[in-house]
């Protein structure tokens, strides 16, 4: 397994070892002792999967504390534009974003600590996600930041109006709203 960083330190592109063969391939997805040796010691306690089509955004989401979540994302079917957003006050990257493509052909992952929110757009016809969770997923604090504020300056690859988004993301606090009181 090997971890590629990202302009996110903590953020990391995990890139699994392929053996393919004459009946398709395997390969490890997680395993604790190599993710512990690449400096990922959390515990994952919960695996999420979510279908979405093209023109889906999701995000930007993450859990206030004591709930809040690292992640392991992958994708099993098709391609996302894979965003992870620095919400840590006094991290050197504070505000930042890093846009990761994730595909069924290039096998990657990507993993966030706590501290970051996380989001997603669907590149391909349908798209197949799996989530591995560090912390169980708790309705009371849940939050999100929008995904598609101009003061994130993140390039979601389409026009703002094109995206199909959830009432619940469509409400989204502000960056400016979350950069006024930090909750990490």
């Amino acid at each position: 397994m090997k971890a590629i960083a990202t302009r996110i330190p903590d953020v990391l592109i995990i890139e699994p070892q392929i053996f393919p063969d004459a009946r398709g391939y395997f390969c490890e997805t997680y395993h604790q002792g190599k993710f512990a040796a690449l400096g990922i010691r959390c515990p994952f306690v919960q695996d999420n999967e979510s279908l979405s089509q093209r023109g889906v955004l999701r995000g930007l989401h993450f859990q206030r504390a004591p709930h809040a979540q690292a992640k392991i994302v992958r994708v099993l079917e098709g391609e996302i534009l894979d965003v992870a957003l620095d919400l840590r006050r006094g991290s050197p990257t504070f505000g930042m974003h890093a846009a990761v493509r994730l595909s069924q052909d290039n096998r990657r992952m990507l993993y966030l600590p706590e501290g970051l929110a996380h989001g997603f757009a669907v590149l391909s016809s349908t798209a197949r996600i799996a989530y591995k969770c560090s912390a169980l997923y708790a309705p009371d604090s849940e939050d999100a930041v929008d995904a598609l504020d101009p003061a994130l300056g993140i390039d979601w690859g389409a026009p703002a109006e094109s995206f199909l988004r959830s009432p619940k993301d469509l409400r989204a606090r502000s960056w400016e709203s979350y950069a006024a009181n930090p909750l990490f």
